[in-house]
């Protein structure tokens, strides 16, 4: 199977995680728009990659927590590209780490807001059209962390929670149009989001999984093709850890 004629936007595509799902569906043949916030070098690169490898894309800044920045990037889309099928919310919120009982409220109300934000927007700007077209697919990326916390990380696992929850209302209320919705949730990813984390961290967290690694940017992309594909058609509403192992459901 192939992703032929489908387009795709991948949020938050100009690095880690984004950018090997909007590479890997670009080779899988669909048409992707790589979304960046600040780092337009970066995006331009995945486009090139794409393009570079027989795939079809454009590249797009938007804000994602901005509804008036994400409806023209959809716009654009559409326009250079088609109607989307495929939406992967991926854009990262930044957050502090520390203790709950130093944690600052603005901190803690931010990473929510922006993290719902931008789910909500992304998802009310493309669902209306797959709603008319009856078939559509929204794969949410989330965190191990959402159902199985760490210290200092009481923000992120609060905001990923609420996505996850957020995810199975979705796969609820748009089933009958087709559209399904589905949650994939990576352990601790080798991206640059998490390169100044300490070494004997990283193997520790690498001892504890049954695999004996971390993941790699490319192993969460693959679970998210999963989702994409019509092979998983009839799958809709759920989280699925890609962790190595680590968690276990």
């Amino acid at each position: 199977m192939t992703l032929n004629g489908k387009i795709a936007i991948v949020t938050g595509s100009s690095r880690g995680i984004g950018a090997a799902t909007a590479k890997l569906l670009a080779q899988y043949g669909a048409g992707v728009t790589v979304n960046y916030n600040k780092n337009r070098e970066a995006g331009e690169k995945v486009l090139a990659d794409i393009k570079t490898n027989g795939g079809k894309g454009i590249l797009v800044q938007a804000d994602v927590t901005d509804r008036s920045q994400v409806k023209a990037m959809v716009e654009k889309t559409e326009q250079d590209l088609g109607p989307v099928d495929i939406l992967v919310n991926n854009a990262n919120m930044s957050f502090p780490v520390m203790p709950f009982v130093q944690f600052p409220w603005d901190g803690f109300e931010q990473k929510l807001l922006h993290e719902m934000k931008a789910a909500f927007y992304c998802c009310q700007a493309v669902v209306g059209g797959m709603m008319q077209r009856k078939h559509g697919c929204i794969v949410n990326v989330s965190s191990g962390l959402s159902r199985v916390p760490g210290p200092g990380f009481v923000a992120h696992t609060s905001a990923k929670s609420a996505l996850d929850a957020f995810s199975k209302s979705l796969a609820l209320e748009l089933g009958p149009f087709g559209i399904r919705v589905n949650v994939v949730a990576p352990g601790l990813t080798l991206t640059d989001a998490t390169a100044n984390q300490p070494q004997e961290m990283k193997k520790a967290a690498a001892d504890r999984t049954p695999l004996k690694r971390l993941a790699e940017p490319e192993d969460i992309a693959g679970a998210v093709l999963f989702y994409c594909m019509e092979w998983s058609g009839f799958v809709t509403g759920t989280y699925l850890p890609v962790s190595g192992g680590t968690q276990m459901i």
